[in-house]
């Protein structure tokens, strides 16, 4: 039933650790909190991530996790499902994490709640072990509390600026390139196409500006996400020209991170009319207008 992953080899199966706990969808600035409060008892730090069935997707596939959580020095992930922890009780809940685990203390937010009903709580994990549950205090943002579904409902809007504010680095997408029509390369703008994955979080389908690392350098440029209406494609795919590359992508895992929100997609008459589109959208993103 639990996954775990090593990420930094620093921790050692039974060894004593840390654990962080929640739904940890990534790594908004409220958990990024969590995460360097752990770090201070300076044991290895473990985070929880609940995997499916939450009612919505998740906001990043268990790969872009383990990179996001990796860059932030946590030690190991360890995935629950939802189908199987939503009617636990405490005592089960507990039970599972000490067949696997030594934990020393657990950090948790003011919100944290599990099991049936979401009727567990710090304070009884706190009772039943007699371990430290350290609770901290929600963040907020004008106003807001800092959270998954927030950061989903900008998504859903398209306001990648704000949704990077909350989350404490761009909204991304890791994936491997593919080769499509390659019509892009005949306008003079030629795109690296990764299939969004059917159990990731999609943001408002349109086109934005993007940035990608590759071979250690990174480049600016625009993604289309969604479908390609100028050529009667419905396939709904993300296409990311990067600007100043120069070089074959096909078979490539990249990472491409949405910066902001430009335009609608559109259909154009033709060939030219997009290309002329294309020329803009580019020079507004070099300007940064």
């Amino acid at each position: 039933m639990l996954k775990t992953v090593n990420l930094t080899g620093k921790y050692q199966p039974g060894a004593p650790c840390v654990m962080l706990l929640g739904g940890f969808d990534g790594a908004h600035v409220g958990h990024r909190k969590l995460i360097s409060r752990a770090r201070e008892y300076g044991l290895p730090v473990g985070a929880m991530t609940i995997g499916g069935g939450k009612g919505t997707k998740n906001l990043f596939t268990f790969s872009e996790r383990e990179d996001i959580f990796r860059s932030l020095s946590v030690d190991f992930i360890f995935e629950l499902p939802f189908s199987e922890i939503r009617d636990m009780s405490c005592e089960e809940f507990i039970r599972v994490l000490f067949e696997r685990f030594s934990p020393r203390a657990f950090v948790c937010g003011e919100d944290f709640r599990f099991g049936k009903g979401a009727e567990g709580t710090p304070e009884q994990i706190k009772n039943l072990t007699r371990i430290s549950v350290e609770v901290q205090k929600l963040v907020r943002m004008d106003g807001e509390k800092v959270s998954s579904s927030l950061v989903k409902e900008l998504l859903e809007k398209g306001d990648a600026a704000r949704a990077a504010k909350v989350l404490g680095e761009p909204f991304f997408l890791k994936g491997e390139v593919i080769k499509d029509r390659q019509v892009g390369r005949l306008m003079g703008f030629p795109t690296a196409n990764i299939l969004y994955p059917e159990e990731k979080f999609a943001l408002k389908k349109g086109v934005y500006e993007a940035a990608a690392e590759v071979d250690g350098k990174e480049y600016k440029g625009i993604s289309n996400f969604g479908s390609r209406p100028t050529f009667g494609n419905a396939r709904v795919l993300t296409e990311t020209y990067l600007d100043g590359f120069d070089g074959d992508l096909y078979g490539r895992t990249i990472t491409v991170r949405f910066l902001r929100y430009l335009r609608d997609i559109k259909k154009f008459e033709d060939m030219n009319a997009l290309k002329g589109q294309l020329t803009s959208d580019i020079e507004r993103v070099r300007i940064n207008r």
